[in-house]
């Protein structure tokens, strides 16, 4: 796309009817269902015709942490998976590969759990200007 079309998507379109306070509960309604924000994205664009909620100039990200809302989609994705799995395992005592792909979706869980502590003990250490506290040598 052009720079001139990237400019012009930034502005409500004159057809949508729905009001931001409206696409805020929406979302916040979808988000009690138990969606994700990727997953409440595709559902305003398919079901309701709002193509994007930056138009309200918020993610839908932002608008959930600011309900308390906000789920990490990375982590629900690997737990829905993981849970398959051992479902699948409760049927299939002998299946040794799906024993192995349910210990390598564990890893991956406790290395993702890992790194967003690492990353959340990171924010707290940066000063107001964003420049890390840690002395370097």
């Amino acid at each position: 796309m052009t720079r001139e079309k990237l400019k012009a998507s930034k502005e409500k379109p004159e057809w949508l009817k729905t009001s931001d306070k409206e696409i805020e509960e929406l979302v916040v309604k979808l988000a009690k269902q138990g969606l994700t924000s990727e997953k409440i994205g595709t559902e305003l664009r398919d079901k309701h015709g709002i193509p994007k909620t930056k138009l309200l100039g918020k993610k839908i990200s932002q608008i959930l942490k600011e309900n308390n809302l906000y789920q990490d989609a990375t982590l629900v994705n690997l737990e829905k998976k993981q849970e398959s799995i051992i479902k699948h395992l409760g049927k299939n005592k002998q299946d040794q590969r799906a024993r192995l792909a349910l210990t390598i979706i564990k890893a991956r869980i406790t290395k993702y759990n890992k790194y967003k502590k690492r990353e959340n003990a990171g924010q707290s250490e940066k000063d107001s200007r964003g420049l890390s506290k840690r002395k370097r040598k």
